[in-house]
């Protein structure tokens, strides 16, 4: 239920599921005809309230209110002029008291001590420029929707590269971006190599000199290790999946990495909850796929339809969405369907029903898209784009996205996104100090139904995020409720990659790791997330940041 600053409930969830029903359902009037889907508002609210699916947070907020500003993930470009840097903050802002998130590309700023024409001064480089944004974002949140997010993204080949690498290595430095390296395949040849690259200077084009792969690498390594920061983005990955190269190469992405976008596209986000797509079967439950296509189907619509109802932060923005219609149909509750279905997430077979699920999901988005723009027309830039070049005909530039779902598993009561069970019991940090302790309700079904009592096992669930050790616990319930730091980085990263196969766009997923992880632990994943043609990659050590979203108890980090 939503509530007004003194506490006072506002809005019943039934209520603020049929004021986004009602919303949305109102693009279907620009397509009058025989294809308008009838008693649209209903369809959507039963879907939502179902919590089968549901959209991004800034639809759940603004849909149906005077702000109406419905989507999640934007880029905004930054050019290397005084003028184009302030105006990007100033555009950054305007998106954060909407409740959207920004990613930005410094690669194009000129580096450090080079010269400035105008002053026949030396420039500060790319990471003094970036604290002004942060900065930013932390006067906009205080009076915003939500704490504003930016992603923060410098080319491996930029003069500057080391100083980014570490620059969060203070930890009360940059607390509102995440930040990722743009590898190149330039970079990985070196690397494999063990050759120098040259760093280009963006000013110039020019190489400014040139370092060891291996020893950028192992900096990177390090402070991923250190702090879980920066990640990396394969920006050559990226833009070999760019539908419309046409409008130019991708340099940026949202904050949590899933959506790559062009400079002032934004991108709405929605996940369907496969966990509610498990029936009963013969001799084991099987996933509903027909219900789930209806589904898809359905989720689909809605998303664009968002794209009509949205009312965009900057001209910008609505003419650079309306001329691709991207949006990001995902999935949510990953981790408790496998539970449902007996499968282990560190296994095998949990691997193939990633593969054959996804590529489920996006064969049926992707037809999904086509009817609709059978109905509705191709998205403007459709005649120049590789999908016509490949006879794929759509609705939507891009259709399919693995998003993080952080806030919306929250509200659907599942596992977040495609990610393990972070632990049996989790202690998870919400705005304003507030904890939320949950026992995973299927484990407790099963503990009870062997006998045993939750409450004396309690202890031992907050111990440590892996009941692995757990003797007391039966075997077949420790083998089943493997969670993230029971998952070897490979299988983690193999799993990414499982969902990134059939992902138009990308794959948020962090790369949960023990404090006991090791340097080369994060190095094995980096080389082969690009190895399986991943988007990017994020890792966690556990106990690496003084404060961290979850844990398994309030003094221990896990």
């Amino acid at each position: 239920m939503t509530k007004n600053d003194h506490g006072t409930v506002t809005e019943t969830v039934p209520e603020l599921f049929w004021r986004i029903a009602t919303d949305i359902a109102q693009a279907e009037q620009l397509y009058p005809g025989p294809t308008r889907l009838v008693h649209a508002a209903r369809h959507f609210y039963e879907f939502m309230a179902r919590l089968e699916f549901l959209p991004n947070s800034p639809t759940l907020m603004n849909a149906g209110r005077p702000l109406q500003q419905l989507a999640a993930c934007f880029v905004l470009p930054v050019e290397d002029s005084l003028s184009s840097i302030l105006e990007a903050v100033k555009q950054q802002a305007l998106i954060h008291q909407s409740g959207g998130g920004t990613g930005f590309s410094f690669s194009r700023l000129r580096p450090q001590d080079d010269l400035v024409s105008s002053t026949q001064g030396n420039a500060s480089g790319p990471v003094s420029f970036m604290r002004i944004f942060n900065m930013a974002t932390d006067v906009i949140k205080q009076g915003g929707t939500r704490r504003g997010a930016n992603m923060g993204i410098l080319r491996v080949d930029h003069p500057d590269i080391l100083e980014f690498i570490g620059l969060k290595q203070d930890q009360s430095a940059m607390n509102n971006f995440n930040l990722s390296v743009g590898i190149t395949s330039d970079f990985m040849r070196a690397l494999a190599r063990r050759r120098r690259y040259p760093l280009i200077n963006p000013r110039t084009g020019k190489s400014t000199k040139r370092l060891p792969a291996t020893m950028v690498f192992d900096r990177l390594v390090q402070a991923a290790w250190a702090t879980g920061e920066p990640g990396v983005i394969f920006l050559d990955h990226i833009n070999a999946d760019n539908p419309t190269p046409q409008l130019g190469d991708i340099e940026a992405t949202n904050p949590c990495g899933e959506q790559p976008l062009l400079a002032y596209e934004s991108c709405t986000l929605g996940s369907i909850n496969v966990s509610k797509f498990v029936r009963p079967g013969r001799p084991a439950p099987v996933i509903d796929y027909e219900r789930l296509a209806t589904a898809i189907t359905l989720a689909v619509r809605f998303l664009d339809n968002v794209i009509d109802r949205n009312h965009y932060p900057l001209k910008e923005i609505e003419i650079a969405t309306l001329r691709t219609r991207k949006i990001g149909l995902g999935i949510m509750g990953f981790a408790d369907l496998l539970i449902a279905l007996n499968i282990p997430y560190d296994s095998e077979i949990a691997i193939q029903q990633a593969t054959s699920l996804m590529s489920f999901v996006r064969a049926q988005a992707h037809e999904a898209s086509h009817r609709l723009g059978t109905q509705r027309g191709w998205f403007p830039e459709h005649r120049s784009s590789r999908l016509q070049s490949r006879h794929m005909q759509r609705r939507n530039a891009t259709v399919t996205t693995i998003a993080p779902t952080g806030t919306i598993s929250l509200i659907a009561g599942c596992s977040a996104g495609i990610e393990p069970l972070y632990g049996v019991r989790v202690l998870r940090r919400a705005m304003d100090g507030l904890e939320l302790t949950m026992v995973h309700p299927a484990f407790a079904r099963m503990i009870r139904a062997h006998g045993l009592d939750l409450d004396q096992i309690q202890t031992d669930l907050g111990a440590s995020p892996s009941i692995q050790h757990v003797t007391r616990i039966p075997k077949d319930i420790r083998r089943l409720f493997v969670t993230a730091h029971d998952v070897a980085p490979r299988q983690h990263v193999r799993m990414q990659a499982a969902f990134q196969r059939s992902s138009d766009s990308g794959v948020s997923k962090t790369i949960n790791l023990p404090s006991t992880a090791t340097e080369s632990d994060v190095a094995e994943a980096f080389l082969l997330a690009h190895e399986l043609k991943c988007k990017g990659l994020t890792v966690f050590r556990s106990g690496s940041r003084e404060a961290q979203v979850l844990s398994c108890s309030p003094s221990l980090p896990c």
